[in-house]
């Protein structure tokens, strides 16, 4: 298929589709009982899954050592292109010791349900504090991303990967629009320039703001929440997803968003994971990607706007997508509506902040938080998730 008819190309130029034919589907299935198995964990179903629709385009399957070394040093994969998240398959020695390389693998999901193929190219080991250090910026184990790196095996497996199948998703199928088909949407809608949002929490009014402000100067919206693994004491995806329905049949204009879900895992890389999620919505078709103050950050690991400065490391062409920068979006008291430093007259006192963090926190002590934060609906929502009774809306 040709995507010259498309605002945007895929990173590397085309869209990856490692779904098996129904021809490949049979012959894989009917080897399935002998060839040796390896178990995937949640986060690397996602991968997988993310390969095989073209979302990680041009990875066509878990990294190589030359791809892995050069991405978690600089930021590129062997040939140069960039790329900043390593994308790749552990495994302990132990089950990694009778695999040989040349081999196909079959690919079990967590329940041991058959998914996928691994062709073994490559097995090699590497050093996790490395890989800590670089992609997190830290080595500290209570980082929930380097926590995975330390509790992952200690091999990883190379290779090309087909997906069975693609199924619908359990929880949200009609939300699930794969590359191919978000970048048909946007041709069909006349669209040039689309902005994508990542968003791994309920939208309040600073998202909003920076949301329309952003909506002002492009055809769309790609609104893109990720719902693959997060933090335990990250809100549910169902109850996220609620909250996105109700405000965009309420706030938003209906022809020029899009609701879809981004079925990847969270990392929590911060600055990197903002080139990583620019990356992956250039390949969904996106034009333009919003990178907030702190974006994909944790704790106190990253920077004020650290995920907006790593962007200067590169070539606007070497990214091809554009990142819209936006500071910290507050309520403001003296104005009366939602501004940042760079458009509101006002002191900080006269700023209503609260982070999601806080919310949560509210929430759980039975109190709403207030509307110059989040709409009353989306915090009636959220309020009945944490069965926290609900005063009737005015």
């Amino acid at each position: 298929m040709s995507y010259h008819q498309d605002a945007i190309a895929p990173h590397g130029g085309e869209l990856v589709n490692r779904i098996a034919t129904p021809e490949q589907r049979e012959e894989f299935l009917s080897k399935a009982d002998f060839l040796p198995r390896v178990q995937l964990d949640e986060r690397a179903v996602s991968d997988l899954e993310m390969i095989a629709i073209g979302a990680f385009s041009p990875l066509t399957g878990f990294m190589n050592q030359s791809d892995y070394d050069r991405v978690v040093t600089e930021m590129r994969l062997a040939n140069g292109l960039v790329w900043s998240i390593p994308i790749t398959l552990s495994v302990a020695e132990e089950v990694a010791s009778p695999l040989k390389e040349g081999d196909l693998i079959r690919l079990d999901n967590p329940a041991g349900r058959f998914i996928g193929v691994l062709q073994l190219t490559q097995k090699y080991t590497y050093d996790k504090i490395r890989e800590a250090v670089n992609v997190y910026r830290t080595d500290d184990a209570n980082h929930p991303g380097v926590q995975v790196v330390y509790n992952q095996g200690a091999v990883h497996l190379a290779g090309d990967i087909w997906l069975l199948q693609r199924d619908p998703h359990p929880q949200f199928p009609t939300y699930q629009i794969d590359p191919s088909a978000s970048r048909q949407m946007f041709r069909e809608n006349g669209w040039k320039t689309v902005v994508g949002f990542q968003t791994r929490n309920p939208i309040h009014r600073a998202h909003e703001y920076i949301q329309k402000c952003a909506l002002e100067t492009v055809d769309a919206l790609f609104l893109h929440p990720l719902v693959g693994a997060t933090k335990d004491d990250d809100i549910a995806a169902d109850v996220r997803m609620r909250c996105y329905e109700i405000l965009l049949e309420h706030y938003y204009p209906h022809d020029r968003v899009v609701l879809a879900i981004n079925p990847a895992a969270m990392r929590y890389a911060g600055p990197r994971e903002a080139i990583f999620h620019a990356l992956v919505r250039k390949n969904y078709g996106c034009t333009h990607f919003i990178v907030g103050r702190d974006h994909a950050g944790v704790g106190n690991y990253y920077g004020t706007y650290d995920a907006q400065y790593i962007f200067d490391e590169f070539e606007p062409s070497e990214i091809g997508i554009v990142p819209m920068k936006f500071e910290h979006a507050f309520y403001c008291t003296r104005t009366k509506q939602m501004a940042t430093t760079k458009t509101s007259p006002s002191k900080p006192e006269e700023r209503i902040h609260l982070s999601g963090t806080k919310v949560r926190e509210m929430l759980r002590r039975g109190e709403l938080p207030p509307p110059e934060f989040s709409r009353p609906e989306v915090a009636a929502e959220l309020a009945r998730a944490m069965r926290v009774p609900v005063p009737a809306l005015t």
